[in-house]
């Protein structure tokens, strides 16, 4: 019998950061993309450097609002609870999220921007459909901003190994200027 396991991508996934970051992460000057790319704590310095930082989604397959809220609600859920920092207030958070992009259909070219401000806990998220005007939505509870970073920045335990191994190169780079 074989199995074999399929990867569908639905999105890409574009990172950017304010310059400033590399001054928050000195201590890793001059290590090459390759071991950065195995260093957590390295990953864990840039999530919580205080910088702007923005995530961008562009959709390269059509994909339900629900499935990608399931998506989400799943992976920050499982974090939290593995951190032990899943509580009623996250539980109802995450649940607003998910509310946020039920009703969405996202086709190719669509848009889903997470931003991060500097020195803040909360996350604006912003849906560009085709057509139709943007829909916007803020996240305050800290938890749930934090590991939404951890998902899309979050090194070993980031759902995009190919974003870690770019990000890990790009910062290794402005590490040795």
């Amino acid at each position: 019998m074989e199995i074999h396991f399929l990867q569908v991508k639905f999105y890409s996934i574009g990172v950017y950061l304010d310059p400033e970051v590399v001054g928050h992460l000195q201590q890793w000057k001059g290590q090459p993309a390759k071991e950065l790319e195995g260093k957590d704590d390295f990953f864990d310095a840039l999530i919580a450097a205080p910088v702007e930082k923005v995530i961008r989604l562009v959709v390269i397959k059509e994909i339900k609002g629900a499935q990608y809220g399931v998506q989400i609600e799943t992976a920050v859920r499982d974090r939290l609870a593995a951190d032990d920092k899943y509580e009623e207030e996250e539980e109802e958070a995450l649940e607003k999220v998910v509310e946020f992009f039920q009703s969405k259909y996202f086709k190719k070219h669509s848009v889903i921007t997470y931003h991060f401000p500097a020195n803040s806990q909360t996350a604006e998220i912003v849906v560009s459909l085709e057509g139709k005007e943007d829909s916007k939505y803020v996240v305050e509870n800290a938890n749930v901003v934090e590991t939404i970073k951890k998902w899309y920045l979050g090194g070993s335990s980031a759902v995009s190994p190919s974003t870690i191994s770019s990000l890990a190169t790009i910062l290794s780079e402005e590490l040795s200027k």
